[in-house]
């Protein structure tokens, strides 16, 4: 392969000096993104249980630190670079806008013009683009700068939306981003994902299957007892389907595996012993998948340290099934119950409205990176997505309050 050494993984877009003897490159990496704005925004954005509604459930960026962790200990356990794998845990959520995959949809809406908005995408935006922290020589920014790997290990779909192994709906880069995109893929197999990035992928999955469920039956959107109910557990397994390869069947006896395992949570009443039996089945579970993944890995290629494009990530189908079967039972319980129907439907209007505001009083109503970006833009599609980066760049509350400004202007 093209460029395999350390040293070529360990380029950045723009030559830098080394500040701190002792720091490995992928030290310096997981340093940047940790004290990034951007990362920090996600403290007050969406993951499932609103913020705000309590102090109990997970934000964005709660949820970021718990899956670094879980791919920190998955990453290390097979042979890649923990700090590397970390970075791209605690970047993988970045582009995520206001009101999680409801405003991304909503943005996504209001985007074709412009190539369509994605929250990987934005990702690798802000990463490259967006966030202050180094530019090039000719004055552009070129964000946090980080590592070819590290970029290269944050990109959960490494195509554009034009590609041919696009789905139309999930992609991890602008067409105007593609230079960026081409310098960090250059001499890796096209569409294919490196080791990192699978283990980034699966601890996503695992930390908000698992963790979104705790935050469900902790705030009572998710009455445990319902499950006794056949015909609910019928509903749970036919809605895992229509999300995630399997039959029906399939995600009914994975369900019923979980449901016999010994930790499995009882009734939750709020006590102190409850709320520990809760936590014991989170940390049950999270070890379960890990664990999963890590003993088919080896298996399949061996006891010696693995990553980049040595191997792929192996995860049982069964351990799939089970993580997709407690998506579909936070996704029925909370995310598709009344109450977050109808507080969707706000928030989606709002976005919109947002935008069209936006877009009326451009560029006196963007902050000052985006009111830069939209002046030199050289086109109606670059001034929208100048717009879009704006309006991706606030928070849940953020968005509410410029949404109200801008209403009464």
């Amino acid at each position: 392969m093209t460029g395999s050494g350390a040293a070529w993984w360990e380029q950045r877009w723009v030559a830098e000096p080394t500040k701190r003897p002792g720091r490995t490159a992928y030290e310096r990496d997981r340093a940047r993104v940790l004290h990034s704005a951007a990362l920090r925004r996600l403290a007050a954005t969406t993951q499932v249980v609103e913020p705000g509604e309590s102090d109990f459930p997970r934000t964005r960026l709660t949820h970021s630190l718990e899956c670094a962790q879980v791919g920190r200990g998955l990453g290390k356990a097979l042979g890649c670079d923990p700090d590397l794998v970390e970075t791209a845990c605690l970047a993988h959520d970045l582009g995520h806008p206001p009101f999680g995959h409801n405003g991304e949809a909503a943005l996504d809406e209001v985007a074709q013009a412009c190539g369509g908005f994605e929250g990987n995408a934005q990702s690798l935006r802000i990463l490259t683009r967006l966030e202050a922290k180094t530019f090039a020589p000719d004055g552009r920014s070129v964000g946090l700068n980080l590592t070819r790997a590290a970029l290269d290990a944050s990109c959960k779909y490494p195509w554009s939306r034009e590609s041919e192994a696009s789905d139309g709906r999930k992609y991890g880069v602008y067409a105007a981003d593609l230079e960026v995109f081409t310098w960090l893929r250059q001499g890796v197999p096209e569409a294919q994902r490196c080791l990192e990035a699978q283990v980034m992928d699966w601890s996503d999955d695992i930390a908000y299957s698992v963790h979104d469920l705790e935050d469900a039956v902790h705030a009572g959107h998710l009455p445990l007892a319902v499950l006794d109910d056949v015909e609910e557990r019928h509903a749970v397994a036919a809605l895992a389907a229509t999300r995630s390869p399997g039959e029906p069947e399939e995600f009914a006896e994975a369900l019923a595996r979980l449901r016999r395992l010994p930790y499995w949570p009882g009734a939750f009443d709020g006590s102190h012993r409850a709320l520990a039996a809760l936590k014991n089945a989170t940390s049950q579970l999270v070890g379960r998948f890990c664990e999963a993944a890590e003993e088919a890995t080896r298996q399949a290629y061996g006891g010696g340290a693995l990553s980049r494009y040595d191997a792929d990530l192996v995860v049982p189908q069964d351990a799939r099934l089970e993580c997709e079967v407690l998506k579909a039972l936070t996704a029925r319980y909370v995310m598709e119950s009344k109450p977050a129907a109808r507080r969707y439907a706000v928030q989606r209007e709002m976005i919109l409205e947002l935008v069209e505001l936006l877009c009326r009083r451009a560029p006196e109503g963007l902050d000052t990176l985006s009111r830069d970006a939209w002046e030199v833009a050289p086109d109606d599609a670059a001034r929208l997505r100048a717009v879009l980066d704006h309006v991706a760049s606030l928070t849940d509350r953020s968005a509410v309050a410029r949404h109200a400004v801008l209403r009464q202007g």
